[in-house]
């Protein structure tokens, strides 16, 4: 059975990996307050097909006889409200008499996904955001939604195969690759069509990759390009990513010239 969070909101695009700020809509009783959020250390929540993944949401509560704890933690996709992640721990550090950081562990398991959107659980990718509610010790509670907003994205892979390893100076190169990424319908990874990727190359001896040119995968997420040989060097493909699918950087294949 699909998840769906009890919220309904405008379906904008929001481009924020965490967010610290008032809450957009809450309730309770009393003084005590969320007044920090950060998902995951502040990074992307990134989900491939068959590891579980565990991420912290590290919230700061204030309230003047100090904080009892975590009643309720929900996230879910901003634009069509279903979710896929369970709330599964939680652990409060007491920072002073009046504030605490308490931490809720949220659990994916990717064979759990398929369930999550009736039409096509791939959907849930994009930008998602924290509901919670706290209590402190004097009974004070705050019901707040909206006091973070983060990104789940489908994982990705990219692959680089450079040929001739072997070139003469002046001769051209093929430098192929193959960008998919997961499908969370069959948990299985398919070629993501129709992406820019940057081909970069690295000179034997340096430090650092320039970009020499963009191209645009294929129907099947295939990559291939032509490149005059230089200069010995590695060559590779990045992928800058997508509001939905992670940034990825395939490993280097060396070519020297003969």
């Amino acid at each position: 059975m699909r998840k769906q969070a009890l919220w309904s909101a405008a379906a904008g695009a929001v481009a924020l990996t965490t967010m610290v700020a008032p809450a957009a809509h809450a309730e309770g009783r009393g003084d005590i307050r969320v007044v920090k959020t950060v998902v995951d250390g502040g990074t992307n929540v990134i989900v491939g097909t068959s590891k579980v993944i565990k991420f912290p949401i590290a919230i700061t509560i204030k309230d003047n006889s100090g904080v009892k704890g975590l009643t309720h933690v929900s996230t879910f996709n901003r634009s069509i409200g279903y979710d896929f992640a369970d709330w599964t721990a939680s652990k409060c550090v007491k920072q002073s008499a009046t504030t605490s950081v308490c931490t809720a562990t949220m659990t994916i398991d990717p064979r759990w996904i398929a369930d999550s959107d009736d039409i096509d659980s791939n959907r849930v990718a994009g930008v998602w955001q924290v509901n919670a509610t706290v209590k402190a010790n004097d009974g004070d509670y705050w019901i707040s939604d909206n006091i973070a907003q983060f990104k789940v994205k489908r994982a990705a892979t990219l692959t680089t195969n450079a040929s001739p390893e072997a070139a003469v100076k002046g001769a051209r190169l093929t430098v192929k690759g193959q960008l998919s990424r997961a499908n969370w319908e069959d948990r299985k990874y398919h070629g993501f069509s129709g992406q820019e990727a940057e081909l970069q190359f690295k000179k034997a001896g340096s430090s650092s990759y320039s970009t020499v040119k963009t191209v645009k995968t294929n129907s099947t997420g295939g990559l291939s390009t032509t490149v005059t040989a230089t200069a010995a060097g590695s060559w590779r493909w990045y992928f800058p990513g997508t509001t939905t699918t992670m940034q990825v950087t395939s490993t280097g294949d060396s070519v020297s010239l003969a």
